[in-house]
């Protein structure tokens, strides 16, 4: 009996430190991944890769289109004409998984 005990308080005190320090840790990674986010460098790589993806996006559905030609639905041609438009005149936001209401 005094094993087994001494095994569950070792149990529990492993596990309140063990957490406390996973904690800690935890914190101390979210901090560095916000500074991270935050830093100039990034958001800017991050936004250009963005406005590429679009761009070739853009392009792959030229591509497509005129390969598959009118086995393109309606609505996903209707939807790119339309982001294409927005993206000539509001510069280059679009709202996909918005919803029109």
């Amino acid at each position: 009996m005094r094993y087994r005990l001494t095994f569950v308080a070792g149990v529990v005190l492993g596990y309140v430190l063990g957490t406390r320090a996973g904690r800690e840790r935890y914190e101390q990674l979210k901090k560095s991944a916000r500074q991270f986010a935050q830093n100039p460098a990034v958001r800017n790589t991050a936004e250009t890769a963005a406005h590429q993806g679009r761009e070739f996006a853009g392009k792959a559905y030229h591509v497509v289109s005129d390969k598959v030609g009118d086995r393109v639905p309606d609505s996903v041609a209707d939807r790119v004409r339309h982001l294409r438009d927005r993206a000539t005149h509001n510069g280059g936001e679009d709202d996909w998984g918005t919803t029109n209401t």
